[in-house]
């Protein structure tokens, strides 16, 4: 036989035992992995997060340690406090400047307080049940960072200047991962936070930008420092969640349920994201629901408050890890994202004309807390008769089975919902709404943005 067809013969049947290996999808194809397991704390928890310097009155850590109470008593069980260190101050952005414009990331900025202070927040928390995640900004720093004496660190254009990230970006400069000497520099930071001051986590901001190695070394090198650290991607990029990340955020329905709610786009398009995400990520992904956070003006100013509940409780009945942002349990309304990250605008306490918005949501959290259904992945999407409008989904065990039933629309809306043992599903009570009728189920009748839950014991 001829030596060349010998050699590919040879190579061929080696790709195909490669593509066969378990593992080998990995690098190419995300969807054909299997996610790694998120610590049960996480996969059955609710994050709330916290702007320190808008959180408050004193807009300092102190300011959150005294509120812990009141975290705790709504429900949350993880605490995602946004970066925490002294802000640059060259080609600041505002009078604040962005708090992901870092200068010492073993700092603690002295507008919010000391490394003890910190410590005293973590270990609060801790006391009361809770865990606590670190903002950590690993892309950029301020043009005025300690780091900058290491200039081989950083990002740089053909002549050797540091540049930023993305060239809008005008107030950080650009992190170089290919260099050894930084990702030492950025894991022995991370371990110092966890053996400093306790943390559970990070969430990581920008971590598409970041190489996914450098995410998956750092993750092996912390672990041996906190077996069940929970890692945050603010991504939505598949292969980050095989190796390196438990959770990160579910931005393509976040973006489908702006079409919704704000460009009248068929409710229908939730369901139809929810499955693509499906296809494209591994087995058993977990993601963050969100419908509010630092980046986007306020929900209750993007669907109104109706709507912005009507959100909300389509991230607590689908599954993943639901997500409240700093002041959202009362409707707060200040304006939020660039530019107003940039500086300090207050959460208003006590809006006028809102709903008992913290009931709700305590109601919510305890729904979810009280029952495995809605914290496992098995989502069922039935049918209805208005799917333009409506939205009717199934979380189930093999205990319970509830349906929720949401109007996304700015008018009543009547229809039917296509489910089995229909008869045997009773309105879920939530605090601080009137009692839902009985026995209509599944029939519907809504009103604008309105919304029911069902319950049903399976039967043994």
């Amino acid at each position: 036989m001829n030596v060349k067809l010998k050699a590919g013969r040879k190579l061929v049947l080696v790709l195909a035992v490669l593509l066969l290996a378990p593992g080998f999808a990995r690098a190419g194809d995300p969807a054909k992995q299997t996610a790694r397991i998120p610590p049960a704390w996480l996969r059955d928890g609710v994050i709330y997060e916290i702007f320190p310097r808008d959180f408050s009155a004193a807009g300092n850590l102190n300011g959150v340690t005294v509120k812990l109470d009141q975290l705790k008593n709504l429900g949350v069980t993880v605490l995602w406090i946004m970066p925490i260190h002294p802000i640059g101050e060259k080609c600041r952005k505002g009078d604040f400047g962005s708090p992901y414009s870092i200068r010492d990331y073993y700092a603690v900025d002295p507008n919010y307080g000391t490394v003890d202070d910190f410590k005293n927040l973590v270990a609060g928390a801790h006391q009361r049940g809770l865990k606590v995640i670190m903002d950590l900004v690993a892309n950029h720093t301020a043009w005025d960072s300690v780091l900058m004496t290491n200039k081989d660190f950083y990002k740089q254009d053909a002549a050797g200047n540091i540049i930023p990230p993305v060239p809008e970006w005008t107030d950080v400069a650009g992190l170089n991962y290919a260099n050894p000497r930084l990702r030492e520099y950025m894991i022995a930071m991370m371990n110092y936070w966890i053996q400093t001051c306790d943390v559970d986590g990070f969430r990581c901001d920008v971590a598409s930008a970041v190489p996914t190695d450098f995410w998956e070394q750092a993750r092996a090198e912390l672990e041996k420092n906190k077996p069940d650290i929970m890692m945050l991607a603010e991504a939505s990029k598949p292969e980050l969640l095989t190796n390196a990340f438990d959770i990160d955020y579910s931005w393509p329905l976040l973006a489908t349920l702006n079409d919704v709610l704000q460009r009248g786009a068929p409710a229908s398009k939730l369901q139809a994201t929810w499955e693509e995400n499906l296809r494209q990520f591994p087995t058993n992904s977990l993601h963050m629901r969100i419908s509010d956070d630092h980046d986007e003006a306020r929900a209750v100013s993007r669907f109104g408050v109706h709507g912005a509940l009507a959100a909300s409780v389509l991230m607590f009945s689908l599954d993943g890890v639901p997500l409240l942002y700093n002041g959202m349990e009362v409707g707060d309304a200040t304006e939020s994202g660039d530019p107003a990250l940039f500086d300090k605008l207050p959460i208003f306490w006590h809006p006028k004309e809102r709903p008992p918005l913290r009931e709700i949501y305590h109601s919510l959290i305890q729904l979810r807390k009280q029952y495995p259904a809605f914290r496992n992945n098995r989502v069922i999407w039935l049918r209805n008769s208005d799917a333009a409008n409506v939205v009717t989904l199934m979380r189930l065990d093999a205990n319970d089975e509830f349906v929720a039933v949401i109007n996304f629309s700015d008018r009543p809306v009547s229809g039917q919902v296509e489910v089995m043992n229909s008869g045997d599903f009773q309105p879920v009570q939530i605090s601080g709404l009137s009692r839902p009728p009985a026995g209509d189920f599944p029939i519907f009748h809504l009103g604008a943005f309105e919304w029911r839950i069902y319950h049903r014991t399976v039967p043994h």
